[in-house]
């Protein structure tokens, strides 16, 4: 069963869909061990669909992710595609590492790291 979060689905969903967009961008982020478990096989998914490349792939990681800008001439659907998915061509799956830190100071959550490998 996937985690709740705390959340609503829809406010769940979009925390999701930036903290996907947000890792397939920086390619290592910090924050919570729950929320990077639950982003992990988000990502792998969307790694999946920049891997197979064809335009329905493109169009279905167009919907999930949110379209921002990975730098000056790039959004974040084109570094999927483009960088990120050609990195792991020859590995079938765990595309991502969840480091565990230990509590965060000001309300001893569980804190993580969660980087593309």
């Amino acid at each position: 069963m996937a985690r709740k979060l705390g959340r609503t689905t829809d406010q769940r969903m979009a925390l999701l869909r930036n903290l996907a967009s947000d890792l397939i961008i920086h390619e290592r982020i910090e924050t919570t061990e729950a929320k990077a478990k639950e982003l992990k096989s988000v990502v792998d998914k969307m790694i999946t669909l920049g891997k197979r490349g064809d335009l329905h792939a493109r169009r279905q990681a167009a919907s999930f992710l949110y379209n921002q800008e990975a730098n000056e001439n790039e959004n974040v659907i084109q570094k999927l595609f483009n960088d990120v998915a050609p990195r792991y061509e020859d590995r079938q799956g765990g595309y991502t590492r969840v480091l565990k830190l230990g509590a965060r100071q000001g309300d001893g959550a569980k804190m993580a790291i969660i980087e593309l490998v």
